[in-house]
């Protein structure tokens, strides 16, 4: 393929109308990368509070160290991607690091190894996030964006579901052998690096210029940063899911009962995001994100207020639903906002602002629930997702002129 080049449409199609060939195969990489990640996600939090015996606190510290981790190289991958005009290397180097990151936990015997691994394997997601989103936009013409986000986001929910109920086939089978579970996790991260391989690079011009990023380079854009405040005050309520899992274990259920909660969400995310891409790009993506923003202040306020496990699993339901509605369209909008050339740079830079706000998210909540009880670390998230719902409303968008693919 000669540079500046697209690939035919003969040998771009894949067996979904709208979507690529290369979106089809990222999307898979995701399923299994998510299928070895959600296969440990739903149980660190367990094995922390169980077998290591760690505070609710240090829980909310370890996972909002590894997301802001993950969300600060995002930022700086993406940027780098746009740079020398290549995504491919990032993704095969995050996919290989997360992978190889599984065995670590395994390994653990006290929680700071735990935190050790938990931001090795954001790292890696780091480097992958951005320019794999961007990859994927650079592989589909603008009247498809929220669709091919959305199917993307839909394959990644897909192993996000089949992650937690190996995960729980191998806890029952093996009396809860959490160690066990990490090793096996590493079978499918492998899987997903090598999907990578006949991933084809769209070839960009190589930008002149350093290579440290540039906060101007996002900030600039008008558009781009009123987005980035609504991002950033969303973030401050959004901490971690390891939360949700630990609500299911306080109001008394097993450990089984969390993990299938966990599972039933990504399951409803997984019916809900291709859809909310595809009705995204027929009504616009702001709608979408005010109705995901909403959802999810009504969610957490049922977090809260939640009296039995039973109720959880309709907090669950919707839960997924906002995952659904969000993760995919925000992405699509950031893309719509800024030229090909930024696309990378502005992708990590909304994850990153979304990232950061996970560690004082997060230590806000484990604070908040050990020393006042969950219900108030719930309804502290469910009123700043009500700000950022009503700051969206006022938004005003001017997307960038919709044009074919850049050739």
């Amino acid at each position: 393929m000669s540079q500046g080049s697209a690939p035919d449409a003969k040998s771009d199609a894949s067996p979904f109308a709208g979507v690529s060939r290369n979106v089809f195969l990222l999307s898979l990489v995701s399923l299994f990368t998510d299928f070895s990640s959600e296969m440990i996600y739903p149980l660190v939090p367990l094995f922390l509070s169980i077998t290591l015996g760690a505070p609710v606190a240090a829980i909310g510290v370890i996972e909002g160290l590894a997301e802001s981790t993950a969300s600060i190289f995002k930022w700086i991958s993406g940027v780098l991607s746009d740079r020398l005009g290549k995504r491919k290397p990032f993704l095969l180097a995050g996919y290989g690091l997360a992978a190889a990151t599984k065995p670590l936990l395994a390994l653990a015997f006290a929680w700071p190894v735990v935190l050790s691994a938990r931001v090795l394997d954001r790292f890696g997601k780091g480097l992958r996030g951005s320019p794999r989103d961007a990859l994927i936009s650079d592989s589909t013409p603008a009247q498809f964006r929220g669709r091919a986000f959305g199917f993307h986001r839909s394959g990644d929910s897909i192993g996000a579901v089949l992650g937690p109920l190996v995960a729980l086939g191998i806890l029952v089978s093996m009396h809860e052998n959490y160690r066990a579970a990490f090793l096996l996790a590493f079978l499918p991260g492998l899987a997903s690096t090598l999907l990578i391989l006949p991933v084809r690079e769209i070839a960009a011009e190589k930008k002149a210029g350093l290579f440290l990023p540039s906060w101007r380079s996002g900030l600039s854009n008008p558009a781009l940063r009123r987005f980035l405040i609504v991002t950033f005050v969303f973030g401050l309520g959004n901490s971690s899911d390891m939360f949700l899992i630990l609500r299911a274990k306080q109001l008394g259920g097993s450990s089984t009962t969390a993990v299938l909660l966990f599972a039933f969400g990504n399951l409803i995310n997984v019916l809900c995001s291709y859809p909310a891409g595809i009705v995204s790009d027929r009504i616009g993506r702001k709608k979408v994100l005010v109705a995901g923003f909403s959802l999810f202040a009504v969610v957490y306020l049922g977090f809260g207020l939640a009296s039995s496990v039973a109720l959880l699993w309709i907090c669950y339901g919707f839960y997924g639903a906002y995952l659904g509605l969000t993760d995919g369209v925000a992405k699509a909008l950031v893309v719509d906002l800024v030229p090909q050339s930024e696309r990378g740079g502005a992708l990590g830079l909304q994850a990153m602002v979304l990232g950061i706000c996970t560690l004082p998210a997060s230590l806000l909540a484990g604070v908040i629930w050990q020393y006042a009880g969950p219900q108030l670390a719930f309804l502290f998230g469910s009123g700043m997702a009500l700000v950022a719902t009503v700051l969206m409303l006022g938004l005003p968008v001017h997307p960038v002129v919709a044009r074919p693919r850049e050739t």
